[in-house]
């Protein structure tokens, strides 16, 4: 990490950077050897996507900062023009380094295993018949050259899509035209091949190669690929009297959001180049020259081709969730005592089961039930449609603010009130991001209410890629709490004083505080004392401070973080009590632990919540206590499997810089493989490979 990244004052590392950093870690598991060929691939592919979305979205919210003149310096000491200058700097090196895996590492390894991608230099008689053949019958049609005069201005370009800039010639005169590469073609177009072997050619190198045959009556003087980023973190209008209508067209008026990012291929031609600058409106301070393949995330197509699963770890088959003994009646298990399940490594089927059955059960009256991101094809909804069509009261609070799936959760919206459902848009100023569902169940001695609290959102897509964790629980104090809170989100109560859970944005920073200081308070009397805590993000200034001071204080503190970690550990005075680790593996670590010492009686919660501002104050989030032996017992397991790790773990120093913990003689623990083995044989704590251990 650049010294300048860390302030000296107050140390803290900048959260853009941070992220940079997470995304190198990603790459990381690109170049490692030990991994399947295809999941190697894969990741590759995740850290495109991720810095596409980096650039749309935080990169652009900089760019705004500069443009209307503000020039506060961040907690690390950057201001936003100099965060901008840093980061080009660090996209620069990692381009090289992403490129250096593909074409150095992955792209030759494929080919070793027979997948071969092709240039039209590289094509035999053969290849190049059916690559002509193919663009002729497919390509040719869809294609629409551009031409830009002064009849025919300058298209809208779709943001993140392919295109060519072409400079033509005719007579004396210079032209200049625009082509889309077809989305809605195969980005990978299959050749004949030898037996035992797949060999492809990209599609722009298919149009390049055939490009004289769309402008014959014009000299071809030069062409070049280029990329567009826009803007997508437009400001919605939250006062606007309808915000469903206002989003529909916010996600219109984002395809046309201003350029971020212009990627292109080197060598590009100089008149062609200046023309594009002056049509994009870009200079060179967000244009970035970079090797082809420009849009590298399409590689991670390849890991879901069935013909490749030979060179991919095979999917997990989640286990049955051992809380719930098949057979037995879901409401029965939840009611004698807390239920736990431990996503991806146990089915999802749980949670789909438990609005399932309180659509069919005749005694449920009502569902509430909160949505953030649902998957393409979600048993959860058509579960919320078939009890409402069965006359139940369903109300479903849907997120129409979550980032890049309004437009998903617009549709969603519409089925499940045509279903006759109660939809709620989500809250004025806030983002819903908790993770409820609320049953309320008339029974022999009176009515009970059923309850599931999650790390992770309702999708049995992300289910089987992220580790999240859920309860469910009958409890008469988590209920009425989830009551009062669904109460104050649809209506004009006031926010409630709850029994169990903690929300935000109201009490989860003061809580937090709270229970911080307490293990400070512990560690001065003598007595057990201790924080750990698993997030995906650390940025929150406020409580990094509290961090450092619990540190001084002599707490141990261990932090698993994901992703953006502000927060730098181990430095003499300051932070030297403070163990900061980042797990990287197969599956996305999603799930939010918070485990306080409190004196030898350890305290647990989960939660939906990140160590944020945005999540601390500005959404509606859920931490919940973890009160039953048997789930303390096994996610204290969880927790120590987590930090026994010594394949995904990193740890990071105190110059914020991370490197992997490599086993010293001991066996090699991989917590993800071991907590899935622990799932299919159901899941035995003293089978495990790792014990809690204590703090002090």
């Amino acid at each position: 990490m650049d010294p300048q990244n860390v302030s000296n004052a107050f140390p803290y590392t900048n959260r853009e950077l941070s992220w940079l950093d997470f995304n190198d870690r990603v790459l990381d598991e690109a170049f490692e050897t030990a991994t399947p060929l295809l999941d190697r691939v894969n990741f590759c592919g995740i850290t495109a996507s991720n810095l596409d979305e980096f650039f749309m979205v935080r990169v652009a919210g900089l760019q705004e900062q500069v443009r209307s003149g503000y020039n506060e310096p961040d907690p690390a000491g950057l201001t936003p023009q100099r965060q901008l200058e840093l980061i080009r700097n660090r996209v620069l090196r990692f381009y090289d380094r992403q490129s250096g895996c593909l074409h150095g590492l992955l792209l030759p390894t494929l080919a070793e295993r027979g997948i071969r991608f092709l240039g039209p230099d590289d094509l035999d008689d053969r290849q190049r018949v059916h690559a002509a053949g193919y663009f002729s019958r497919i390509v040719h049609p869809v294609l629409t050259p551009m031409a830009v005069d002064r009849s025919r201005p300058f298209p809208v370009l779709v943001n993140m899509s392919l295109y060519l800039g072409i400079r033509l010639r005719r007579e004396q005169d210079t032209h200049f035209a625009i082509l889309q590469i077809p989305t809605v073609l195969p980005r990978f177009v299959p050749l004949p091949s030898e037996p035992g072997r797949t060999d492809f050619i990209l599609l722009e190198d298919l149009v390049v190669d055939h490009l004289h045959e769309l402008f014959d009556a014009y000299e071809l003087r030069a062409s070049v690929l280029f990329r567009l980023t826009r803007d997508l973190d437009l400001e919605i209008d939250e006062d606007a009297e309808d915000l469903f209508s206002e989003i529909q067209e916010f996600i219109k008026k984002r395809r046309r959001g201003r350029p971020v990012r212009l990627e292109i291929e080197p060598g590009c031609d100089d008149r062609l180049r200046s023309f594009l600058y002056e049509m994009l409106k870009v200079d060179d301070p967000i244009v970035y020259e970079t090797e082809e393949p420009l849009d590298r995330a399409a590689f991670k197509r390849l890991y879901g081709n069935e013909a490749f699963a030979s060179l991919r770890q095979p999917a997990i088959r989640p286990a049955p969730a051992v809380d719930f003994p098949e057979g037995e009646n879901l409401f029965d298990c939840i009611r004698r005592r807390d239920r736990m399940v431990h996503h991806p490594y146990e089915s999802f089927d749980s949670v789909v089961g438990f609005i399932r059955a309180a659509a069919e059960d005749d005694q449920v009256l009502a569902i509430k039930q909160t949505l953030y991101r649902v998957s393409g094809h979600s048993a959860i909804i058509a579960a919320l449609m078939r009890a409402a069509d069965r006359g139940k009261q369903v109300t479903v609070l849907v997120e129409l603010k979550a980032r890049f799936d309004e437009e998903n959760n617009i549709a969603w919206a519409r089925q499940l009130e045509e279903a006759g459902c109660h939809v709620i848009y989500g809250l004025v100023g806030l983002k819903i991001h908790c993770k409820i569902a609320l049953v309320i169940r008339r029974e022999e001695e009176g009515i009970r209410r059923y309850l599931h609290l999650g790390t992770g959102n309702y999708n049995d897509t992300t289910a089987r890629l992220y580790t999240d964790i859920g309860m469910f629980t009958a409890r008469e104090g988590y209920g009425a709490d989830a009551s009062s809170l669904f109460n104050s989100l649809t209506g004009y109560t006031r926010p409630p004083a709850f029994n169990r859970l903690i929300a935000a944005p109201d009490d989860c920073r003061a809580f937090l505080v709270r229970m911080i200081r307490q293990e400070i308070e512990h560690s001065r009397r003598g007595l057990d004392c201790g924080i750990t805590i698993k997030v995906n993000s650390l940025v929150d200034e406020a409580l990094i401070r509290l961090f450092y001071e619990a540190s001084c204080a002599g707490v141990p503190i261990r932090l698993v973080v994901r992703g953006i970690c502000c927060l730098v550990p181990g430095i003499p005075g300051v932070s030297e009590n403070i163990q900061v680790f980042s797990l990287v593996g197969r599956f996305l670590e999603h799930s939010r632990i918070f485990r306080f010492e409190n004196a030898g009686e350890p305290k647990l919660y989960l939660g939906s919540a990140d160590l944020m501002p945005r999540n601390l104050d500005r959404r509606v989030e859920l931490l919940f206590p973890i009160d039953e032996p048997v789930l303390i017992e096994r996610l204290e397991q969880v927790l120590a499997i987590t930090l026994a790790d010594n394949v995904n773990r990193r740890v990071q120093d105190n110059e914020g810089r991370y490197s992997r913990i490599r086993p010293a003689g001991e066996a090699r623990l991989d917590s993800q493989r071991e907590l899935e083995r622990l799932a299919a044989t159901g899941w035995n704590p003293e089978d495990a490979q790792a014990d809690p251990g204590g703090m002090r």
